[in-house]
C-alpha cells in the first residue's frame, strides 16, 4: 500500500499559549480540528508541525497539537544551545526531527547559535530548518555547508523579492541542494512579485529545482498562512501543487518518498 502524502509545514495557534515578547505575528487560533478540515481537501495524511515565531522557545503548543495526530505527525522545534541531551532525547521520542532557525524579524534564535545547536542535535539525527531572505545565501553558503547536520530551506528559498534562476542567490541555493540540502516547495506568496494564481516568478525557480533535484524537495501548505490577508484556499493550493508537480512520479517523490525519509516516518 502506498504511504500517505505529507504536508511538511503547518503551524498551530492557541490563545492560551504564552506569546513571546519579540513575536511579530499573533494570528487567531488555528486548531488541529481546523487543520483536519483543510487536510481532507489537500489529500495529505501526514503532517510536520513547525514551531512558529509567535511562541519563541516555548514549543508546548505545537507539541500538544502533534500529539493529536499520533504517529502521522513529526515536529520541528526551536531550541537554543542550552537544551540538554535528555531534553533532546525526549523531544525525539515525541517525533521531533528538526531545529528551526527563522532568520527574519521575530525569530527567537540568532545566527550566533547556529553551530552550537547543530552540534547538539547531530547525535539525534535532526536537521536544521532554515528560513531567511534567500538573497543572503551567497554570503552564508560556506558556513551552512560546514554544518554537521542536514539543512532544510523553507519556501523555495524565500528570496525577498524573488530572483531569476540565473542569479548568484539562486545559484547558492542550488549549490546547497547539490550538497544534500532539501528545499520546501511552499508559501510562494512570501516572495512573489507576480502573485496568484500561478506565482509565475517563483514557479520558474520550482521548475529548475524539480528538473535538477527531485529527490531533494518536499511540499508544504504553510497552513494557516500566518500574516496573509487573503490566504489561498485548499483548492488553490492543490492546483498550484499540481502545476509544480505535474507527473505521478514527481508527486510520489515530493509528497511521499522524500518526506518519509527526511522525517523518519
Amino acid at each position: 500500500m502506498m504511504q500517505p502524502a505529507c504536508d511538511t509545514h503547518v503551524h498551530f495557534y492557541d490563545h492560551r499559549c504564552t506569546v513571546a515578547p519579540a513575536s511579530m505575528l499573533r494570528p487567531p487560533d488555528a486548531t488541529p480540528a481546523d487543520y483536519r478540515t483543510a487536510q481532507a481537501s489537500l489529500g495529505t495524511g501526514r503532517i510536520v508541525v513547525v514551531q512558529p515565531t509567535t511562541y519563541g522557545l516555548d514549543n508546548s503548543c505545537q507539541l500538544d497539537a502533534m500529539a493529536t495526530f499520533g504517529d502521522a505527525a513529526r515536529g520541528v522545534v526551536v531550541i537554543d544551545p542550552n537544551a540538554r541531551p535528555e531534553d533532546l532525547a525526549r523531544l525525539t521520542e515525541l517525533g521531533v526531527r528538526g531545529a528551526r532557525f527563522h532568520m527574519l524579524p521575530g525569530g527567537a534564535v540568532p545566527w550566533e547559535m547556529l553551530e552550537a545547536v547543530a552540534a547538539n542535535i547531530a547525535a539525534f539525527g535532526w536537521h536544521i530548518q532554515l528560513q531567511l531572505d534567500g538573497r543572503e545565501l551567497p554570503g552564508r553558503l560556506d558556513r551552512l555547508l560546514r554544518l554537521p547536520v542536514g539543512v532544510v530551506v523553507d519556501h523555495v528559498g524565500r528570496f525577498m523579492p524573488t530572483v531569476e534562476p540565473d542569479t548568484p542567490a539562486f545559484g547558492a541555493l542550488l549549490t546547497m541542494v547539490d550538497h544534500g540540502a532539501t528545499v520546501k516547495l511552499s508559501a510562494p506568496y512570501e516572495s512573489s512579485g507576480t502573485g496568484p494564481p500561478g506565482f509565475d516568478d517563483v514557479t520558474r525557480l520550482v521548475d529548475v529545482l524539480t528538473a535538477r533535484a527531485p529527490d531533494r524537495l518536499v511540499w508544504a501548505s504553510n497552513w494557516p498562512h500566518p500574516g496573509q490577508v487573503s490566504p489561498p484556499t485548499a483548492a488553490e493550493l492543490v492546483a498550484l501543487r499540481n502545476r509544480w508537480l505535474p507527473t505521478d512520479e514527481l508527486r510520489r517523490r515530493v509528497l511521499v518518498d522524500n518526506p518519509a525519509a527526511l522525517y523518519d516516518f
